[in-house]
């Protein structure tokens, strides 16, 4: 398992399970997970379909809370806090990117950007000067003004990417962010990503397809809810 150091933590795991609860049965769908994640780190979770990827993608990004043990992102314990305090961390902390992009087809390129910033209550002026910027950045300035249905879906990508990036996050979260592209398009989507980790952003992607997952530098695989393999893509030869 890859070392850590606390100083540089972004993630921590302790013991964590997830269990729902149906009628008179327990389903454990994560197991006492222990799991850290650091500055700048670039993973992927794999794990064929009930293996417990969805769900710790789903309490990573805050959208779930584990049964018990406990989760930190960026040191802060935020297994216990309220509902409007998750609400917070998710806007300030965490990038989202769908597979379905998620984009709002009423918005332009640039205002689909800014959706973050409005809800932190940035300024209008400073959500349009990040917008433009990140609009730049991902190569769509000249389609800020479009509407997502106006554009191909590796472009609508590229916003949902822009926008994850909004906050400047700790994290940026992908949940099979190529699944809905096609080979080319795939590509040019993990040289993205490549370019941010390389930037210093990390990044934590679920995926079930090994040569996508092959672009991480660390692999986290799962299967009924226990993590199985933890390792270094770098140190076993197989990233590319």
């Amino acid at each position: 398992m890859p070392s850590t150091d606390r100083a540089n933590e972004i993630v921590r795991f302790e013991d964590l399970w997830k269990i729902y609860y149906l009628a008179s049965t327990s389903v454990p769908a994560l197991r006492s997970i222990n799991l850290t994640i650091q500055q700048g780190e670039y993973i992927a979770i794999m794990g064929k379909s009930g293996s417990g990827k969805s769900t710790m993608l789903n309490v990573l990004g805050c959208l779930d809370r584990p049964t018990h043990g406990q989760y930190c992102i960026g040191g802060q314990d935020v297994s216990i806090l309220s509902d409007n305090e998750l609400s917070d961390v998710r806007s300030r902390k965490i990038g989202f990117v769908f597979q379905s992009f998620n984009l709002v087809q009423q918005l332009t390129i640039l205002e689909n950007i800014e959706v973050p910033l409005f809800y932190q209550g940035t300024p209008r002026g400073l959500r349009r000067e990040r917008s433009l910027e990140l609009a730049e950045m991902v190569g769509l300035a000249d389609r800020a003004n479009h509407r997502p249905r106006e554009l191909s879906g590796g472009q609508q990508q590229r916003v949902a990417i822009a926008r994850a990036l909004a906050s400047d996050p700790l994290i940026i979260l992908a949940d099979e962010p190529t699944g809905n592209l096609d080979s080319a398009t795939t590509r040019e989507i993990l040289a993205l990503f490549d370019r941010l980790h390389d930037a210093g952003k990390t990044i934590i992607m679920v995926t079930h397809e090994d040569d996508v997952a092959y672009h991480a530098h660390r692999t986290v695989v799962l299967a009924d809810g226990l993590v199985v393999s933890d390792k270094s893509n770098e140190s076993t030869g197989v990233r590319q």
